[in-house]
């Protein structure tokens, strides 16, 4: 064994093995870089926290903006402040309605888009509904009423005419169509199409009223409220529910009234639906006269009763009142209502104004829209309804009072 090197084992105790040679490069090699990459890492963490996306990841979307073409201004118009109401805080439908922006968000019509409609300064505005001066709470909702200062639903909720024209109209034309509220894709089609002097009357069963009712109006058209009355033929042709009757069955006509006066804000004033019989007694109408005329309301008479009172007995006390001269659709084929617009013309030409009622058909607001087109070129004009009164030529006789 003598000469055979020693093993591990074989060392005597407490003698060290000799250590290995190192070499000093490769180790400050090796910290130089970890310190690199701990740098690098801190660095990427700093770029993130003064840099970090605005968005946070959230999903982005994109509106396109675009103005509405320009409309003649109104003589002494104001903006329109977002506000708070007796029912609380406005909400985005109202602020919406209330500007004048029209948002139609991503569905059928616009998939995947936001497309904001910002009214021109130039369009002309309603103003807004409910005025807090104009409205009592009740237990049917918001009533109109007459203001503290005099002012009436009648006068600051109707569709001002903006400036006058340059050369004087051969004549006026009023229409009202009826009927909306009902069904909606009929309502949004005369919303959208007809002309925005044409003033529109809702009946009181519909569903999203009031927001209907404000679109309508902030797309320029003032608004009525078709009241249920008894025709002659009731119960066989019954108008709906809260229908106002005649006789004893009338005893709870003011609490019907008001039912109705409470589905929307924002009207005019109201139009009959149906009522030969109500509107031809004068017993049975003059509670119901008084109640209007308390609370700042305009009457229409739709023409539709030769033996009908209601807008004489309304002139009698003291409310604004007319009486239609003719219904554009009683037969509701268009060569018809055609001939009845022609019939329009030559009133207006004679009397300085003429009124007509319409229902909200699509032949109707078809045949409407495409006549108003030729108006200009006849020196004729479209007006309120509120407005039609006051361009009566004293001389003559007839409908409107």
């Amino acid at each position: 064994m003598a000469g055979l090197p020693l093993s591990e084992l074989d060392q005597p105790l407490g003698q060290a093995k000799r250590a290995r040679a190192q070499n000093p490069y490769g180790r400050w090699l090796w910290r130089g870089l970890t310190g690199g990459l701990a740098a690098l890492f801190a660095g990427l963490i700093l770029y993130a926290a003064l840099k970090r996306d605005p968005n946070g990841g959230e999903p982005i979307a994109t509106a396109m903006i675009r103005e509405r073409p320009v409309a003649p201004d109104i003589a002494g118009a104001s903006p329109e402040p977002a506000r708070e109401d007796r029912r609380g805080p406005a909400s985005a439908s109202q602020l919406e309605t209330e500007s004048g922006v029209t948002v139609v968000r991503p569905g059928s019509d616009a998939p995947g888009a936001i497309i904001i409609t910002v009214p021109d300064d130039g369009t002309i505005k309603l103003a807004p509904a409910p005025d807090k001066r104009l409205a009592e709470r009740t237990r049917h909702g918001l009533l109109p009423k007459t203001g503290p200062d005099g002012a009436t639903p009648a006068q600051v909720y109707a569709r001002p005419l903006g400036p006058a024209p340059t050369t004087k109209p051969a004549g006026r034309i009023a229409i009202l169509v009826g009927g909306l509220g009902i069904s909606q894709s009929s309502t949004s089609e005369a919303i959208a199409r007809l002309p925005g002097p044409v003033s529109l009357a809702f009946a009181p069963y519909g569903a999203e009223l009031e927001k209907t009712v404000q679109r309508a109006r902030s797309e320029g058209h003032e608004v009525f409220l078709q009241v249920p009355m008894e025709p002659f033929d009731y119960p066989d042709n019954d108008p709906g529910p809260h229908t106002l009757l005649t006789g004893p069955k009338g005893t709870d006509n003011l609490d019907r009234l008001q039912w109705v006066l409470g589905r929307f804000s924002g009207y005019v004033g109201i139009v009959n639906f149906l009522g030969g019989r109500l509107t031809s007694d004068d017993g049975a109408l003059t509670p119901l006269l008084r109640e209007l005329a308390g609370r700042g309301l305009m009457v229409v008479d739709d023409g539709s009763s030769p033996r009908s009172l209601l807008a004489s007995s309304a002139s009698r006390a003291q409310i604004p009142a007319l009486k239609a001269d003719l219904s554009l659709d009683a037969i509701p084929r268009a060569e018809t209502i055609d001939r009845e617009l022609a019939r329009l013309e030559t009133l207006a030409r004679d009397q300085g104004a003429a009124v007509a009622i319409a229902s909200a058909l699509p032949v109707t607001v078809e045949r409407i829209s495409r006549w108003a087109r030729t108006l200009e070129a006849k020196n004729l004009v479209i007006v309120p309804v509120s407005a039609a009164r006051g361009f009566r030529n004293p001389s003559t006789t007839g409908a409107l009072r």
